[in-house]
């Protein structure tokens, strides 16, 4: 009998190996795997069935209703007029169109908050004032005093019959009352989970989230960026003093596409399809802005957001600004930052000296003296939490979203960043940077090097991790 369940268990470490070597993914990735699976076998098999699994390729809805949404959400499928961009930024634009059919809008207008007393001021005030519809998504809808403020607002506008529909993700609001979100339906309120973690379906789903941070109202103003929706980004929290992050509101026809990646997620819920139109109001041309947004996931064909950062790191001139609370690059990015930084670009990398997760500060840290010995400039936050997921570029390109610089976002949460071309924006972003900077230590490679051997062997470990963490 003990032959024969050795026999077996190492057929199956065997099978679950060759499936992976036999799916082609990232050598990184696959190596990482291969090393759980061998170093802890039992445990492997485990965290392979509910974490390795591969969804890629997955249509997240049909091409006919993709088709209607466009038309719906932006003006007709035509080149976009890039007269007086540069020609890196046309090339990145052309590039987000190659890779989802990103469409480019211009005439936009853009405020940035990096104080969550302020966003949430100002969705209040937004959401208490629709009037048609009001598309909201969050990865974490806590049952807080600024939850259950948004909670009330949002019951108001559906008793005054605005239509309003809610997506959470179930892992992310894992420790939210159901009553929470019961009160919501109650009120006529379209709210549900995304990818719902209940048997049979749990070891399909539990590593699939969706991190998406977007608020459509009335097809005029939108909101994306790294904020959830819970008290510590105004107040800190239990564990810091300050939760520093950055949002957006936007203004303009690039809510359009704020509103066709809510829609594509409600469909791929099972949802209706959402055919209500979007009808921005005109802005004066003067200092507006143009973006793109990028969505990515599991499903997608391309690491969208990852190839398009790539693009415009190897695009770069002059400087390099990045936020980001979880640094464990790709191999790829990582060389890009190095190739940057040793053709005397400025590149800045700004993490918290302390997150809300111990293994991934350790994970991060394996990749700074690489980055040091090239000459890449890293910042560790004193002032609290940095959740900041940012990458400014030169003089007229920013990033701001819900993706980190890491594994994780890139293939296996569903991510949107909002890809910006404007040199008022840029140049408040750099303003933002160099705030942040007073409040945080530069490492120096003399002392990065004298860290205790203990730090560099879990540091070293966790790496081996970092793709599947």
């Amino acid at each position: 009998m003990y032959w024969t369940l050795l026999i077996g268990y190492s057929a199956t470490i065997l099978s679950i190996i060759c499936i992976i070597l036999s799916e082609n993914r990232n050598p990184v990735k696959s190596l990482a795997w291969i090393t759980v699976l061998i170093l802890f076998p039992a445990g492997g098999i485990i965290l392979y069935i509910f974490f390795g699994r591969s969804i890629k390729n997955t249509h997240m809805i049909s091409r006919r209703n993709r088709r209607r949404l466009r038309e719906l959400t932006r003006p007709a499928d035509t080149e976009p007029d890039l007269k007086g961009f540069s020609n890196e930024s046309q090339q990145q634009i052309m590039l987000a169109r190659s890779l989802t059919g990103a469409a480019f809008h211009t005439n936009n207008a853009v405020e940035i908050y990096h104080c969550g007393e302020e966003k949430f001021d100002a969705l209040l005030r937004d959401l208490a004032s629709a009037k048609k519809y009001i598309n909201l998504q969050y990865y974490i809808f806590q049952d807080d005093i600024i939850g259950t403020k948004v909670c009330d607002t949002l019951i108001d506008r559906a008793h005054n019959g605005v239509k309003v529909r809610v997506i959470y993700d179930h892992i992310g609001s894992i420790k939210v009352s159901n009553k929470f979100f019961k009160r919501m339906k109650e009120a006529g309120i379209e709210v549900y989970p995304f990818f719902k973690v209940a048997f049979p379906p749990f070891a399909t789903r539990i590593n699939w989230r969706n991190h998406r941070k977007l608020v459509v109202i009335d097809g005029e103003i939108g909101y994306i960026g790294g904020m959830n929706i819970a008290d510590r980004y105004i107040s800190g929290g239990k564990k810091f003093k300050v939760w520093r992050d950055t949002h957006l509101r936007i203004t303009g026809p690039a809510v359009g596409a704020l509103q066709f990646s809510f829609a594509v997620d409600w469909r791929f819920m099972g949802r209706e399809l959402i055919e209500e139109t979007v009808t921005p109001p005109e802005l004066p041309s003067k200092g507006t802005a143009g973006m793109h947004l990028l969505s990515c996931g599991p499903t997608s064909e391309w690491s969208n957001i990852a190839y398009l950062l790539l693009k415009a790191i190897g695009n770069a001139k002059k400087r390099i600004l990045i936020q980001t609370p979880y640094f464990l690059p790709t191999e790829s990015l990582l060389k890009a930052l190095q190739v940057a930084a040793l053709s005397r670009v400025d590149v800045r990398v700004m993490i918290p000296r302390k997150s809300d997760s111990l293994i991934l500060d350790y994970a991060s840290r394996s990749y700074i003296f690489e980055c040091l010995r090239a000459g890449v400039k890293i910042y560790f936050y004193d002032a609290g939490m940095l959740h900041s997921k940012s990458v400014v570029i030169d003089d007229d390109f920013s990033s701001i979203g819900s993706a980190n610089m890491d594994f994780r976002s890139f293939e296996h949460n569903f991510e949107a960043n909002m890809f910006i071309y404007s040199r008022e924006v840029n140049k408040r972003m750099q303003s933002l940077f160099a705030e942040d900077m007073r409040q945080a230590t530069r490492i120096k490679i003399a002392d990065w090097r004298k860290r205790p051997k203990k730090q560099k062997a879990v540091e070293s470990i966790l790496r081996l991790l970092s793709p599947i963490l």
